[in-house]
């Protein structure tokens, strides 16, 4: 369990009450809400009457809403400590190159999706449009919503500039754009999917682990101890714009020979001869999937050409960060099931001999393509769950 606002700054009662109230929903968030009240009360060391009495407090704001197990013994029903039907609520998004998507996330993590539109791939009918519905939600939901999570398929900056390189992206005002009433947390995807991995995926409890997410090129990112690294400026870890499998083409971000030009949608329709680039084709990459499942020779081997760049790049990372697991996510996914024997095989060729002997595990991710949301949504939950964030939402609501 993470430790939030810790204690020893907790020198009355009530600072240490306030300090209860927070570590109990943030539990309660990260164990998904499946868990009793008396294993929430032991796994945090609580006193049976104090775990009571924060649980009824937090209930009166309207943070927590108790609801008996689904199943029990005899006796007094066991009760499951879960979100509020007037509570907190987060909004997600994920800014892909071709589409965006919305989210209303509770306590917990339950989502809902609310809205789910294609874009032109410029900025202005990306986020523009992205800016009125989340106006429009904003307005609905209020006074309910949290905050705004925003991920986005490229570096972001400072500010929540973000350059795409393949969309022609140049330090594009993300918040500026959204014109919402509170600035949104803005995010890379893959370092968001990466957090969501740490906190409900494969890299839970893992202390480094790298995640990749592949889409239209590939993204990564390095986890330690539960946070991605961001870097000194905050567009650290771009592994896809790294020479990692011996490639001389030019990239549109400017540099030679990058990993994400041979792994994923643009690299699978370049092995065909399709149209590819600028957010366009998803349809055509999901088809050519589809077609490899079915065994058609040529989908199949630009699969395994793809595959085989992926696990050759993994290696090189591996190599450098000594990972206890790695993660995929996206096509990611779709490239371990269809050609695994060809990724790993690049992999184990590309890996230092002191390393074959316990190479780290390639996992595909069980979040799949909601992993950047998640870790959006985990973004605007993690500023809430403060003590001073609680107290405002408790001061309003009681």
């Amino acid at each position: 369990m993470r430790e939030v606002n810790g204690a020893a700054g907790a020198t009355t009662s009530g600072a240490l009450r306030a300090h209860n109230r927070v570590r109990l929903l943030r539990a309660v968030h990260d164990c998904g809400a499946s868990l009793t009240r008396s294993r929430l009360t032991r796994d945090l060391g609580l006193a049976r009457g104090t775990a009571s009495v924060l649980v009824g407090e937090l209930s009166e704001s309207g943070l927590l809403l108790e609801e008996p197990a689904p199943e029990h013994g005899r006796g007094r029903p066991t009760q499951i400590p879960g979100p509020h039907p007037r509570g907190p609520i987060a909004l997600a998004v994920d800014v892909r190159e071709d589409a965006w998507e919305v989210v209303a996330c509770e306590l917990g993590g339950r989502a809902t999706v609310l809205a789910v539109r294609p874009h032109d791939g410029t900025p202005e009918d990306a986020l523009a449009t992205l800016g009125a519905a989340l106006r429009d939600h904003l307005e609905r939901l209020a006074p309910r919503v949290v905050g705004t999570g925003v991920a986005v398929a490229g570096p972001v900056r400072p500010g929540g500039l973000v350059d795409i390189a393949h969309l022609r992206w140049n330090s594009v005002d993300v918040p500026g754009l959204l014109a919402l009433p509170r600035p949104p947390v803005v995010g890379n995807d893959t370092a968001f999917a990466g957090l969501a991995e740490a906190r409900r995926g494969e890299l839970r409890g893992v202390a480094v682990g790298l995640h990749l997410h592949v889409d239209f090129d590939l993204g990564g990112v390095l986890i330690v101890d539960g946070r991605p690294l961001a870097g000194a400026t905050g567009v650290g870890a771009e592994f896809g714009h790294m020479p990692l499998t011996g490639g001389d083409a030019p990239c549109m971000c400017g540099a030679y020979g990058c990993w994400g030009q041979e792994v994923g949608t643009n690299a699978l329709l370049r092995h065909l001869g399709l149209a590819h680039g600028g957010g366009r084709g998803r349809e055509h990459a999901e088809r050519l999937l589809s077609a490899a499942t079915a065994g058609e020779e040529g989908a199949a081997r630009a699969v395994a050409s793809c595959a085989g760049a992926l696990g050759l790049g993994v290696s090189a990372l591996v190599n450098a960060h000594d990972p206890e697991v790695v993660t995929l996510s996206g096509f990611g996914v779709d490239l371990h099931r269809l050609a695994r024997p060809e990724l790993m095989e690049r992999f184990e060729h590309g890996l230092m001999a002191i390393r074959r002997e316990r190479p780290p595990r390639i996992a595909p991710s069980a979040l799949g393509w909601r992993g950047s949301l998640i870790g959006a949504m985990e973004s605007v939950f993690d500023a809430f769950l403060t003590v001073d964030a609680v107290d405002r939402w408790r001061r309003a609501h009681s």
